[in-house]
């Protein structure tokens, strides 16, 4: 299946665009009943590993993550659920799919097959930025983003 980006942007977009008052008229959907308090961002993710301990230092060593308390920079964040059937994460075992910002897509790729980590670079060309996949020790999968300048 190609990854179509604009679902993935669609939600970063929204993100960075504010709340629903501010939307464009004859965007109905984006006008129903918002909450008056709002979640403020990601605060954990939390799954099974057969080895957390191991599994956590690859995410440190590799990406740069410290798993107690990873401070990570602001941005676009796209809360996207994806329809049960769908091969955007891989193996139908996969109930979940991390995507990461990244600065410099081609300086993380060259750091992450340095330590023979295999990486795909999406050679397709976006509006939106560039991507990269990956998956973890574990199989888990991996996406890498880096944002189009604006």
């Amino acid at each position: 299946m190609l990854i179509d980006r604009r679902t993935f942007i669609v939600g970063a977009a929204l993100a960075t665009a504010g709340t629903a008052e501010s939307a464009a008229p004859g965007t109905g959907e984006l006008q129903m009943n918002m909450p008056t308090e709002r979640v403020l961002g990601i605060g954990g993710l939390f799954f099974r590993s057969r080895d957390p301990k191991k599994l956590a230092q690859w995410y440190e060593l590799n990406l740069g993550i410290d798993h107690r308390v990873w401070q990570q920079a602001a941005g676009p964040t796209s809360f996207t659920p994806f329809a049960m059937d769908t091969d955007y994460f891989g193996s139908q075992q996969q109930g979940w799919m991390v995507n990461f910002r990244v600065r410099n897509l081609d300086a993380m790729v060259a750091q992450l097959q340095q330590s023979n980590i295999e990486v795909k670079v999406d050679p397709e060309k976006s509006p939106y930025g560039r991507f990269a996949r990956l998956h973890d020790p574990e199989g888990n999968p991996i996406e890498l983003w880096e944002r189009a300048n604006p």
